[in-house]
């Protein structure tokens, strides 16, 4: 396109000068066949010619800008073609079950509560020797099972450390490869919630420990108190 408006105004100038050339010795206008031919006019209708092609040329530029923009615009608007949001829900759930397997004393509120008043204080620790056996072994057992729990909830979380980095390597590749703004944010999201994820399972693991400390704990306590009952009631009996 640029080479024909070269060549046009190169045209208009050869014939601005023929006309200025001969402006001294030819008419303005020459009659050639019953054709009137004007050098002047000429010249002008090759100059609105380039100009007009110049017009045109920015035109296509102008849609060619616009075309990029569009093309742009579609791939910032583009989803990102990988997910792995059923396998973090997969993870979450894994854990949430073995949480839920909890054995003899459960993550409930309720349930911890009605636990301790039957076995770890009040009349579970001064009633008869055979009652005190009885819960003294119930609390050992809660203590084994809290530690148990513990160890599949963590053995859970460390098979889980698998899937969430083969998920965080796919999420990585697909940012780093992203078409647009919107894949790059999406896959900025899902990593955000692979990391929710692993807090989750920490907190998890933390929970389960925590909860057979806690029980080793009170058991412990729980037999300092019937020692101190059995102490007393020899010393009564004697």
């Amino acid at each position: 396109m640029k080479n024909v408006i070269n060549r046009a105004l190169f045209a208009a100038l050869l014939a601005g000068s023929s006309v200025t050339a001969i402006g001294t010795s030819v008419p303005a206008a020459a009659q050639v066949g019953g054709i009137v031919h004007d050098p002047r006019n000429y010249a002008q209708n090759i100059l609105t010619a380039a100009r007009t092609l110049e017009q045109i040329n920015n035109q296509i530029s102008m849609l060619q800008n616009q075309a990029t923009s569009l093309a742009n615009e579609a791939r910032n608007l583009t989803s990102l073609p990988v997910s792995t949001l059923q396998e973090l829900q997969g993870q979450v759930d894994r854990t949430r079950q073995l949480l839920s397997e909890a054995q003899r004393v459960a993550f409930d509120v309720g349930d911890i509560q009605t636990a301790f008043d039957a076995r770890y204080k009040g009349a579970a620790l001064s009633g008869s020797q055979a009652a005190m056996v009885a819960n003294a072994e119930a609390r050992w057992n809660d203590s084994v099972g809290a530690f148990q729990d513990a160890m599949k909830v963590q053995a859970g979380v460390v098979t889980n450390m698998g899937v969430t980095r083969q998920s965080i390597g796919t999420l990585v590749s697909a940012s780093q490869s992203a078409a647009g703004a919107l894949q790059a944010a999406q896959a900025g999201n899902q990593i955000l919630a692979v990391q929710s994820q692993q807090l989750s399972d920490l907190a998890a693991a933390i929970a389960a420990q925590g909860r057979a400390q806690m029980l080793d704990a009170a058991r412990s306590a729980a037999a300092e108190a019937e020692g101190r009952e059995r102490f007393r009631r020899f010393r009564k009996g004697n």
